[in-house]
């Protein structure tokens, strides 16, 4: 794995749970540091960031949620050679609500699709705000210049842009470890809460998780939540971007396969072996959770047992539980279940000498848990929904003889990379049954050549790569920010306007050449941006194609030798000619047109009618008053209705309702013109949905470009107002040149 020198100096890592938990002994308190993954990851990046100045600098500094039992220890307790901890404390009410309320009972619920399960309370959403802002009085009173700052988990949602808030130039990373749920569960929230937790995790710089799924899940929130511009895997806002991606968590390989063949390990798994006289193993290990899938997974096996009588007393599942929450009545109803399932599976189907299920309710060591991922034959990973699920990775590791089959919920995000796994729905027990028998029967061959596979994989993806890749994101941003946030490649771009013969560019105007304001009268284009139209004039023919009026447009372009399209078409004017209206139609439309609309106007204040010659406009930008974008909508379905004459289109435009002649539209002219002249280089520009007919319009080879966020049929897209003038900057820059 390449290793490089990184930009930052201190690793400060955010979680709900510290690295170590606190011993008490006879020398006093003693921390003992978890040797779980995203420790282990954490250590690895800290090297990598090239930590090695003084003993103090090589330190990874952890916030964490604190009990008050720590409140007690002197400071000093509370660090060790790699780690000096943090703690956050908070009234305990305040904890409750948040960790207990919000977290367990709303978000993971809510984020791993048992909707029924979630608590929706709006003290509990108080609770988990003041937590977060608890958290970030422990940063602020941290950080220096040069830190990067790790934030992780559901728990922390709102603290990346309370930081951002708070230090705006920090380096902010978050990584999301549960699923992202699509935008159906996230669309179950109160709309101030889905957005409060979508702006939360968009203040970071990047933003991690498990899997592609979950990526397009989020971005997707993102585009309906808060409507803004996403160019590939950039979310872009007015002043920065920030970079969302897949980094799927792993395990360190190294450790469970070492420690696999360790003899102490070795002697426990033969000591089970024969405890179980030999027969097929198969195992699982879950924390208490509705969301493991557990009374599928056994009902599953009884399938089996049912329809395979001749496996009866040669088989075993040993099922083991880790016990997780419960004191609160749904995990006991759940424990409850599942011990009632196992005492009527192992009455209906054991004898003297054989239980069907060897089931317990307690942690394992990691000494048994190995013994038992190398004595069994099957590995039984069957989750309802699981963000990654590092069971089956550790299984996988640990199994250096290449024996033994993985079967694995398609629902689990490490299905996503151990595609040799047998895959299974875990709801659907006859393929849970099918898939056992399968494996059961697997030829050695077949079981080698799938593990061969899948540990080359997690070999090469380890957890250290896992921290390595979002170092790397970070990197890797500050050495390609751009001025321009696009998804057109640049270069090739260039070259072909640069050696263009006939160059046509068809330019909107109203958030495209001028940024949005409040008054459509005060809507300008900058005086640099001015100056570059007129050059590009001189060597292309320049079009602004807009739903203004002539007048406007006249008076805005004066002394600068472009086209003007006025009206959405229904107006032309060339250079140095008169304008000619391409328009004809009549007007005995608009009086009951205008009549529905200033029953809004009335309905709305700050909302206004704009009449044009050819059309007319409601415009709501500045209105008041609850869902005005619920009330355009329904004001558009209702001018559909209104009858005329002739054919009316209704378009729906950026905090506008316009209506106008269906006949003529940006895509007609744009086409009209494109055809008088042999154009071998065409570009159109817009940000609205009367562009959309110009980019239908226009050849399939010409560049058409969307101006911010939504669904479009334009090729590639600009993501602000300000990198239209950017690209238009770059073009005049060629021109120059040659």
């Amino acid at each position: 794995m390449k290793t490089f020198n990184s930009s930052f100096n201190r690793l400060l890592i955010v979680s709900y749970r510290l690295p170590f938990t606190i011993q008490q002994t006879d020398e006093g308190p003693e921390i003992l540091q978890n040797s779980g993954g995203l420790v282990s990851a954490v250590l690895s990046m800290a090297e990598q960031m090239g930590q090695n100045q003084e003993k103090s600098a090589t330190k990874i500094h952890w916030v964490g949620h604190g009990d008050s039992s720590l409140q007690q220890l002197d400071p000093s307790a509370l660090e060790n050679d790699t780690f000096v901890a943090h703690p956050v404390f908070m009234d305990e009410a305040v904890h409750k609500g948040f960790y207990e309320g919000f977290s367990n009972d709303l978000i993971w619920p809510l984020f791993h699709y048992f909707p029924s399960y979630a608590s929706f309370k709006e003290h509990d959403f108080d609770c988990y705000r003041q937590a977060n802002i608890r958290f970030l009085e422990e940063l602020t009173a941290l950080i220096e210049p040069g830190d990067l700052v790790w934030i992780h988990d559901f728990q922390l949602m709102l603290l990346p842009d309370l930081l951002r808030q708070a230090m705006p130039d920090t380096s902010i990373g978050y990584f999301f470890h549960i699923p992202f749920p699509n935008y159906e569960i996230i669309k179950l929230l109160p709309r101030t809460w889905r957005q409060a937790l979508i702006e939360g995790v968009l203040g970071a710089d990047v933003v991690g998780f498990h899997t592609t799924d979950y990526v397009q899940h989020f971005m997707q929130s993102v585009s309906e939540v808060l409507e803004l511009p996403i160019i590939g895997q950039r979310v872009v806002l007015p002043d920065r971007s920030i970079h969302v991606n897949a980094f799927p968590i792993s395990i360190d390989f190294n450790k469970f396969n070492t420690i696999g063949q360790d003899s102490e390990v070795f002697a426990t798994q033969q000591y089970y072996m024969n405890l179980l006289r030999h027969n097929k193993i198969i195992f699982s290990v879950d924390r208490l959770d509705y969301t493991k899938g557990i009374i599928s997974r056994l009902q599953g096996y009884e399938r089996f047992l049912i329809q395979n009588p001749d496996w009866h007393d040669k088989v075993t599942f040993v099922m083991t539980v880790v016990p997780s929450r419960d004191k609160i009545s749904q995990y006991q109803e759940l424990k409850r279940e599942i011990e009632e399932t196992i005492g009527r599976i192992n009455g209906l189907f054991g004898t003297i000498g054989w239980r069907p299920i060897v089931y317990s309710y307690r942690s394992l060591t990691f000494t048994e848990l190995l013994a038992l991922y190398t004595a069994c034959d099957i590995a039984l990973i069957t989750p309802i929904r699981d963000g990654m699920n590092l069971v089956c990775k550790e299984f996988v590791a640990s199994r250096h003889d290449l024996k033994g089959v993985l079967i694995l919920s398609e629902l689990a995000g490490a299905a996503q990379e151990l595609r040799d796994a047998i895959i299974i729905n875990p709801t659907d027990t006859q393929e849970v049954a099918d898939a056992i028998k399968q494996a059961l029967l697997m030829p050695l061959a077949e079981q080698e050549s799938r593990l061969l596979h899948m540990r080359k994989h997690l070999q090469n993806h380890n957890v250290f790569r896992w921290s390595h890749n979002f170092l790397t994101a970070f990197n890797d941003m500050i050495t390609n920010s751009t001025d321009l946030e696009t998804d057109l490649p640049i270069q090739p771009f260039i070259t072909a306007f640069g050696d263009a013969r006939k160059r046509l560019l068809l330019v909107d105007f109203d958030g495209t050449l001028a940024p949005i304001v409040n008054d459509p009268a005060e809507a300008r284009p900058s005086e640099a941006l001015k100056t570059i139209l007129i050059n590009l004039a001189e060597n292309s023919d320049v079009v602004v194609i807009s739903g203004r009026n002539r007048l406007f447009l006249e008076k805005t372009f004066t002394d600068i030798s472009v086209y003007l399209v006025a009206e959405h078409g229904a107006f032309l004017k060339k250079p140095d000619q008169p304008w000619e209206r391409l328009d004809l139609s009549t007007d005995d439309w608009v009086d009951p047109v205008r009549l529905t609309m200033n029953q809004f106007v009335d309905r709305f204040p700050g909302s206004f009618v704009e009449g044009k010659e050819t059309a007319i406009a409601w415009h709501y930008r500045i209105a008041e008053g609850e869902d005005v974008e619920g009330q355009a909508i329904d004001l558009a379905a209702q001018l559909r209705r209104v009858s005329s004459s002739i054919p009316l289109t209704v378009i729906q435009g950026n905090k506008v309702v316009e209506v106008k002649p269906a006949k003529h539209s940006k895509g007609t002219v744009a086409q009209t013109i494109a055809e008088q002249k042999p154009y071998d280089f065409i570009i159109s520009i817009g940000d609205d949905t009367t562009d959309e007919d110009m980019f239908r319009q226009l050849p399939n080879w010409a560049y058409t470009m969307k101006v911010g966020s939504g669904v479009s049929f334009a090729r590639y897209r600009l993501a602000r107002q300000q990198d239209v003038e950017t690209l238009l900057l770059r073009m005049n820059d060629v021109l120059i040149e040659a």
